[in-house]
């Protein structure tokens, strides 16, 4: 399974094994809320790192009941969002999962359950599990939605629930193998909790803007409609993804569920909670990974690298001179634009694919000057290119 991105916001894709097309889902339900039974990062900052309280992995059971009180049903109506065949108003309510992040009562979950194509959620209920069948339902407030890491932040008043912050891990640090749990509420089954194991890392994922998000985690615990916004936990109890979207050949769980990393999620939730929206550098360049191979096949002196298909005008890519491709070329029935620059380090950082720049890029902020080493015929030269504010439209 690969997901392919590139910078200026094409992401993910479908894979074909035989005959069986896998598709994207974004794991949220719509509609389903009145039953019963019923998709390389900063470090982590310290305000949000609590560290393990065992020296060992924690057993499923272990961190249920520990951590379970701590992650929460969303519900999101959205009122006057569609009509009717006689056009009558109807309004709709989504399905999702949170958790709580700290004691003020901030509670993170995904972009996609609380604003669809757009439209923000009219009012926002949190539904907290109180132990067996009892519940607290609580109204939430929208803080903010960062579409483009598909992050949303909501907050509630913390005089009015007990509030059980889950611990938050290094997502940088995960590793393939290791044990994870998912709790949530899919198809509506509350406060529901599987598991499995780390399958992938480096994945991308794909936004519901079309952007890439870098560096998403892949695993086989079960992931189904309403998990969406639910915590990815690993053995020692601390949150490293927030469950997004699955691959699926029939839209259920197919044990191909993504999470977008923690690290990118704070990133997201430390801004939205100053500012109220997200701001990421730009480049200003569409991309395509360039491997060893390709570059053979395409007669290209590069080892592989970060290609430069597109420079967008005036943006802080083309004030420091990157060029784009000339000459359109086919291989493998995947079409490349060639004859531009081929980035293969910024700063210290090597640069092996378009994701790799995408991930780097996303620890930057507007304004920050960096020095990007390009392949132009035949010979490295270096460009120091500072970063903009990525525009509304992309």
């Amino acid at each position: 399974m690969k997901l392919k991105g590139f910078l200026a916001g094409l992401a993910g894709g479908a894979v074909a094994a035989a005959v069986v097309v896998l598709l994207l889902v974004f794991v949220f339900d719509l509609g389903a809320v009145n039953k019963t039974v019923v998709q390389a990062a900063p470090q982590t900052p310290a305000a949000y790192s609590t560290p393990s309280t065992t020296t060992g992995g924690q057993t499923p059971e272990q961190i249920y009941s520990t951590l379970s009180g701590g992650v929460v049903m969303v519900l999101s109506d959205f009122g006057g969002s569609s009509t009717d065949p006689l056009g009558q108003t109807q309004s709709g309510q989504a399905l999702g999962t949170g958790f709580v992040v700290d004691k003020q009562g901030y509670i993170l979950t995904n972009a996609h359950v609380v604003d669809e194509s757009g439209q923000r959620a009219s009012s926002v209920t949190v539904v907290f599990n109180k132990g067996g069948s009892e519940t607290q339902r609580v109204p939430g407030q929208l803080v903010g939605v960062d579409v483009g890491s598909d992050v949303a932040v909501i907050k509630v008043d913390p005089n009015k629930v007990d509030l059980n912050p889950l611990p938050l891990g290094d997502s940088a640090k995960v590793i393939v193998g290791e044990s994870v749990v998912a709790i949530g509420n899919p198809l509506g089954y509350d406060f529901s909790i599987t598991a499995g194991i780390v399958s992938a890392t480096g994945r991308s994922l794909q936004a519901p803007n079309g952007q890439t998000i870098p560096n998403g985690i892949q695993t086989d615990a079960a992931i189904n409609q309403g998990n969406s916004g639910g915590p990815l936990i690993d053995s020692s109890g601390k949150v490293i993804g927030i469950n997004e979207q699955i691959a699926s050949s029939g839209g259920g769980n197919d044990g191909l569920g993504f999470a977008v990393p923690i690290n990118t999620a704070i990133r997201s939730l430390e801004q939205l909670k100053a500012n109220g929206k997200v701001t990421y550098a730009w480049m200003g360049v569409s991309l395509k990974t360039l491997t060893t191979d390709i570059a053979g096949m395409l007669n290209m002196q590069s080892q592989g690298g970060a290609l430069v298909e597109q420079v967008s005008p005036g943006s802080p890519a083309a004030k420091a001179g990157l060029k784009g491709g000339t000459t359109t070329a086919t291989v493998q029935g995947e079409q490349f634009v060639t004859g531009g620059d081929v980035i293969v380090k910024v700063d210290s950082t090597d640069i092996k694919s378009a994701d790799d720049l995408i991930a780097y890029l996303g620890t930057k902020k507007p304004g920050d000057t960096v020095s990007v080493t390009v392949e132009r015929d035949g010979k490295t030269q270096q460009l120091s290119v500072t970063l903009a504010p990525r525009p509304s439209n992309l």
